[in-house]
C-alpha cells in the first residue's frame, strides 16, 4: 500500500513526446554501425559480428514499441548495464597499460543495449555522441589509410542527420502534420536533402584538409601515460648475450648463421626477409637483395635514425661486439611498464624525444630506439643493454607488439663539435681504434692524402669527419646488380677491395671503384680509426615514409643499412652516412618543423611553379611558419610567456579587426561604383536604414518593406523612401529611367533622421 502513490505519481508523468523520423533513425543507426566497424578494423577485433545485428534489432524494437512505457525492459536494460559495467572494470584492471579498446568495448555494449530504448530524439542524440567517439577510438588506433574512407562515411551520415534532427526540433517532422498534395506525392528521395548535404560534406572535408595542413606540430606528448603491449609471460632463463629470432632460434657468437638465414662468415647470399646487421656479427661478404616488406611504424616528435646496435671490432670482412659478454640486465617494477637506464653516459646540449613504435612483421629480439634512450616502456619483465647501447629483448618483436622510447637525444651542433675535445677516455681508446696492423699505415697515408687535397684546412675531428664522407659519396659508385661484385676471397680485406680493387685491375679504366651501400660505412669507420678518430658501425633503420594522414613513420626492411658514428668528448657519438644518396648528416632534432605537413604539400605544389615565383612564396611560407612557432614557443615560458602572448593575441586581433572593417567598406565602395545610379541610392538607402535600426528582412519584398517602414517612420521619410523603392523596381523589373539626381536630394534630407527610443513608464 505504502508503495501505491508511489506507482500512482510515475503513472501521472506525461509520457517523453516520440521521435517518428525514420529517416534521422535510420542515419543515427548508420553513424553507430560505421564507429562500431572502423574500431573493429583498427583494433583488429570482431566485436560487429554481435553488436551490429543486436544493434539493429534494438534500433528496430525501440520504432515500434516508441510509444509505451516499456517499464520491465527498462528495469532489465539497467541490470544489464551493470553487468556491462563489471565486466569493464575487471578487465581494466588487467590492462592498465592501455585502455582504449576496454574502453571502446564498453561503449559499444553501452550502445547495443540503449539501441533498445531510443523513443525521444535526446536519446538518438546520445547514439550520435557514442558513434562519434567510436570513431575517434579508431583513429587513435589506426595506423593506416584504412581509416579514412570510414571517416568519409561517417560524415556522408552525419552530415544528413544533424539536418533531419534540426527539422524535427523545428517540428517539421512529426508524424500528422499537415502536408500539401504535393509534398505528399514526393517520396523519401526526393524530400532527403541531397542537395545541402553534398555540399555541407564537401564543405566539411575541405575545410578539415586545411586546417590539417595549417596545424602546427609541436612536439611533446602532454600526457605521460603511454602506449605499450600487454606483459608478455617469459618463460626461461635470459641472460641477454644472444639475441632471440623470429624462427624461434638464436644468434650466438659460434653459430654459423645469425639465426635469420644469413652466414657470419663467408660467401653467401643474403636472407631477402630479414637484415643481416641485426645480430652479433655482420658478415659483408654476402650479396643480394630483400624483398620490400613494412616491419614497423612509428610516431615520433622527431625523425631519426632508428638505432638497433653497434659493432666495435673490425674482421676484415665484417664486424663483431668483441664484448658481448659485457652485458647489464635491467629489470622494471611489476607495477608499471617503465625500464629506467640510469648508466647511460651524460651528456651536453640533448634534447627529448619520445617514439612509440608498433611492430607490423616479426623482428629480432633488438629493440629500435634513437640514440640515448633513458626510459623505455616495454611488455616483458626484463630486458638487457648490450656493450655498444643496444637494446635486448628476452623475445622476438612479434607482429603486434607496441612500446615507447623516451630518449635524449643530442643535439647537432656543427660549431661546438668541432670545438670538442681530443683527449678520449681509456675506454674509448681501447675500443674503437682497432685497425688490421698490416693495413694501419697504407690506410693512414691514403686518408691523410685525401684531407691534404681539401680546399681548406681541416683542423679537428668533426670536419675530418665530414670531409671523408663526402669524398666516399663523390668518387665511389654502388654496383646496379646486386650480384655485381665478386665475393671476398678468404684472407682478403674488404676496405682495401673498396679503395684499391681497380689498381689490379686488367683494364683500370673499365673497373668502377666501390661497393654495397654498408661497404662505404665500413670504409669510412676504418679511414677514421687509422688517422686517430674514434668510429664504430651502427646499424638500424631510416626514419622511413613519413604518411601525413596518420602521422606515422611506415618503415620497411629495405630502410634498414649500417653508417658510421664517431665519438666526440662531452657530446657522445655522432652519425656520418657516406652512402650515395643518403644525406650525409641523418635527420636530427634541430631538423624538426612543426608545419611539417603544410610544407609537403608546398614541395609537390612547388614543382608545378616557376622558380621566382616558388622563391618568394617559399620565402614567405618560411617567415610566417617561424612567427607562429615563436608565438607558440612564447606560451611554454610561464605565466609570463603566457600573459605575454595573450597580449599580442589582443593587439593582433584588435589590429585584425580594423583590417577588416577597413577591407569591408573599402570593397562595398568599390562595389557601388560599378552599379548603376538608381541601384546604388537603393543600397545605400538600405544600409542607412539598417545602421539606424530599421534594417530590411533578406525574405521582404522591396514593396513589403515599404509597408513595414510606414508604420515606423515618419510620413514625409516614408514617402521618400516610397518614391526610391518604386524607381528601382520599375527600372530593376521595367527598365524605366529613374530620376536620380531628385530623388538623391529627397533622400538627403532625411540623413539626420534617428529612431526615437521607447520610454518605460513604471506603473
Amino acid at each position: 500500500m505504502r508503495l501505491r502513490p508511489l506507482w500512482e505519481h510515475l503513472r501521472s508523468i506525461p509520457r517523453p513526446v516520440p521521435e517518428d523520423s525514420i529517416a534521422l533513425r535510420v542515419l543515427v543507426q548508420g553513424m553507430v554501425i560505421v564507429g562500431i566497424v572502423a574500431t573493429d578494423v583498427a583494433a583488429d577485433t570482431q566485436m560487429s559480428l554481435w553488436a551490429i545485428p543486436l544493434s539493429l534489432l534494438g534500433a528496430t524494437w525501440s520504432w515500434y514499441r516508441r510509444r509505451h512505457r516499456n517499464t520491465l525492459s527498462k528495469f532489465i536494460l539497467a541490470i544489464a548495464l551493470l553487468v556491462a559495467l563489471v565486466a569493464f572494470l575487471s578487465n581494466l584492471v588487467t590492462t592498465l597499460n592501455d585502455t582504449r579498446l576496454i574502453l571502446a568495448e564498453l561503449l559499444i555494449q553501452v550502445q547495443v543495449l540503449h539501441s533498445f530504448d531510443l523513443p525521444r530524439r535526446k536519446d538518438l542524440g546520445y547514439s550520435m555522441v557514442i558513434g562519434l567517439i567510436l570513431l575517434g577510438v579508431a583513429g587513435t588506433i589506426s595506423q593506416t589509410m584504412a581509416f579514412g574512407p570510414f571517416l568519409i562515411l561517417f560524415l556522408s551520415f552525419a552530415v544528413p542527420a544533424l539536418i533531419f534532427d534540426y527539422r524535427s526540433r523545428l517540428g517539421l517532422t512529426r508524424q500528422g502534420e499537415k502536408r500539401s498534395p504535393r509534398q505528399s506525392k514526393k517520396g523519401f528521395g526526393q524530400s532527403f536533402p541531397w542537395k545541402a548535404s553534398l555540399i555541407s560534406i564537401a564543405a566539411v572535408l575541405g575545410l578539415g584538409l586545411i586546417l590539417f595542413a595549417l596545424m602546427p606540430r609541436v612536439p611533446g606528448y602532454q600526457l605521460r601515460s603511454f602506449p605499450v603491449s600487454a606483459t608478455i609471460d617469459f618463460q626461461g632463463r635470459f641472460e641477454g648475450r644472444n639475441i632471440v629470432t623470429p624462427d624461434g632460434g638464436v644468434g650466438s657468437e659460434d653459430a654459423d648463421t645469425d639465426g635469420m638465414g644469413n652466414a657470419t662468415e663467408g660467401a653467401g647470399e643474403l636472407d631477402d626477409t630479414y637484415y643481416y646487421g641485426f645480430s652479433n656479427r655482420i658478415n659483408q661478404n654476402l650479396r643480394g637483395t630483400m624483398t620490400p616488406k613494412v616491419v614497423m611504424r612509428v610516431r615520433s616528435q622527431a625523425p631519426g635514425f632508428w638505432r638497433v646496435t653497434a659493432f666495435d671490432e673490425y674482421t676484415g670482412q665484417g664486424w663483431r661486439i668483441s664484448r658481448n659478454d659485457d652485458v647489464r640486465q635491467v629489470e622494471r617494477s611489476p607495477w608499471t611498464f617503465r625500464f629506467t637506464l640510469p648508466f647511460i653516459e651524460v651528456r651536453r646540449n640533448t634534447q627529448e624525444v619520445i617514439q612509440t613504435y608498433s611492430i607490423v612483421s616479426d623482428l629480432p629480439g633488438l629493440i629500435p630506439a634513437l640514440d640515448q634512450p633513458q626510459f623505455i616502456y616495454f611488455p616483458t619483465e626484463e630486458i638487457a643493454v648490450g656493450p655498444e647501447g643496444s637494446l635486448r629483448s628476452p623475445v622476438f618483436l612479434a607482429d603486434g607488439l607496441t612500446y615507447t622510447v623516451i630518449s635524449q637525444v643530442s643535439q647537432r651542433d656543427r660549431t661546438l663539435l668541432g670545438q670538442a675535445p681530443t683527449d678520449y677516455p681509456e675506454r674509448i681508446e681501447a675500443n674503437y681504434f682497432q685497425v688490421p696492423d698490416d693495413l694501419r699505415d697504407r690506410l693512414q697515408a691514403f686518408t691523410e692524402n685525401i684531407l691534404a687535397d681539401a680546399p681548406n684546412p681541416l683542423t679537428n675531428p668533426y670536419e675530418k669527419s665530414l670531409y671523408l664522407a663526402q669524398y666516399l659519396k663523390q668518387n665511389y659508385r654502388i654496383p646496379q646488380n646486386p650480384f655485381g661484385l665478386p665475393y671476398l676471397e678468404e684472407g682478403e680485406d674488404l676496405v682495401t677491395n673498396f679503395l684499391f680493387r681497380c689498381e689490379t685491375a686488367v683494364d683500370p679504366e673499365l673497373c668502377s671503384p666501390g661497393g654495397y651501400p654498408d661497404h662505404f660505412s665500413t670504409v669510412l669507420t676504418v679511414l677514421l680509426r687509422s688517422i686517430g678518430i674514434p668510429a664504430r658501425l651502427t646499424t638500424g633503420f631510416a626514419p622511413g615514409e613519413f604518411n601525413p594522414f596518420t602521422g606515422l613513420y611506415e618503415v620497411k626492411n629495405t630502410h634498414a643499412f649500417a653508417l658510421t658514428e664517431v665519438y666526440f668528448p662531452r657530446y657522445g657519438w655522432f652519425a656520418f652516412d657516406p652512402i650515395p644518396g643518403h644525406d650525409v648528416v641523418p635527420p636530427s632534432v634541430s631538423e624538426y618543423q612543426a608545419f611539417g605537413v603544410l610544407r609537403q604539400f608546398w614541395d609537390w605544389v612547388a614543382g608545378w611553379l616557376p622558380s621566382p615565383v616558388t622563391g618568394f612564396i617559399g620565402g614567405l611560407f618560411q617567415l610566417i611558419g617561424k612567427a607562429i612557432e615563436w608565438v607558440l614557443r612564447l606560451f611554454l615560458k610561464g605565466w609570463f610567456g603566457i600573459l605575454s602572448g595573450l597580449l599580442l593575441f589582443a593587439c593582433f586581433g584588435f589590429l585584425g579587426w580594423l583590417s577588416w572593417q577597413g577591407w569591408r567598406e573599402w570593397t562595398y565602395r568599390r562595389r557601388l561604383s560599378k552599379l548603376p545610379e538608381i541601384e546604388r541610392l537603393y543600397r545605400q538607402m538600405l544600409r542607412t536604414l539598417n545602421d539606424r535600426g530599421l534594417g530590411k528582412h533578406p525574405a521582404q519584398t522591396p514593396i513589403e518593406f515599404v509597408g513595414v517602414v510606414r508604420d515606423r517612420a515618419p510620413l514625409d521619410l516614408a514617402d521618400t523612401i516610397d518614391a526610391i523603392v518604386n524607381a528601382y523596381v520599375r527600372w530593376r523589373y521595367g527598365g524605366e529611367v529613374a530620376d536620380v539626381k531628385s530623388l538623391r536630394q529627397r533622400w538627403k534630407t532625411h540623413q539626420t533622421w534617428r529612431p526615437k527610443r521607447k520610454k518605460t513608464t513604471d506603473n
